[in-house]
């Protein structure tokens, strides 16, 4: 059989941890930024730990196993 391909568009967005969890970025820190408070982009511009309910699929979407 062929290898599995990366989604691209997955690859560019998650990271590994090294204790193998898949970092993401928060959404809404891209554009309209004059009406969010300073505190909301400040915690926008960390890391989240994508959800467990989630993993599975962002998984399979990075080929992992």
């Amino acid at each position: 059989m062929p290898k599995m391909k990366t989604n691209s568009g997955a690859k560019k967005r998650f990271t590994l941890t090294g204790t193998g969890k898949i970092k993401r970025k928060h959404a809404y820190h891209s554009h309209l930024l004059t009406k969010k408070t300073k505190k909301q982009k400040r915690n926008l511009d960390h890391f989240a730990i994508v959800d467990h309910s989630n993993v599975k699929q962002v998984k399979q979407l990075l080929a992992m196993k």
